[in-house]
């Protein structure tokens, strides 16, 4: 799924604790979930408090790091991308240092979603898109398989993709 983003999100060290999380703030979250578009007036009003008092927690969530990012979700399908895979990648014990390179390589790759850098048995795992699975083929032998540092890689094809969400 393509997702265009704009960021807000900070690294884990940049984060500070914030105040607890009171129910305004929870409400405004869950109704950011359903539709993060909102305008602050909608916001507000479904709330029950002021515009500015409603920007101002707004403001506040993302400054404390609890929204990271706005984002665009696209449908895969729409896009001309109808099947999706998990691939795990574990890189070899002595390209341990490249890890950070690898995964920085993949943020540029068109039909990466999104990934993960794992702890376990594989390094990272990676979310794609794409045409067919000749295309997903051809993903993994050009940015995969090629690549000196990967020592293995096994594919998943996705049979339904279900977002959750986390409940503050």
């Amino acid at each position: 799924m393509a997702d265009v983003t704009r960021d807000t999100r900070r690294s884990p060290q940049d984060l500070r604790p914030g105040p607890e999380l009171d129910e305004l703030d929870r409400r405004l979250l869950a109704l950011l979930r359903e539709n993060a578009r909102m305008t602050n007036q909608a916001l507000s009003e479904a709330l029950g408090v002021a515009p500015s008092t409603c920007l101002a927690r707004m403001k506040n969530l993302q400054r404390t790091g609890v929204i990271r990012r706005f984002t665009v979700e696209v449908e895969p399908r729409a896009i001309g991308r109808s099947i999706e895979a998990l691939i795990s990648v574990r890189l070899r014990p002595g390209a341990r240092h490249l890890m950070s390179a690898f995964g920085e390589g993949l943020r540029s790759v068109p039909e990466v979603s999104q990934f993960f850098f794992l702890a376990g048995a594989d390094d990272f795992l990676i979310h794609v898109t794409a045409r067919d699975t000749d295309h997903i083929r051809q993903f993994v032998l050009e940015h995969l398989s090629s690549n000196q540092a990967v020592a293995a890689t096994q594919t998943s094809l996705v049979f339904e993709h279900v977002q959750g969400s986390v409940e503050p």
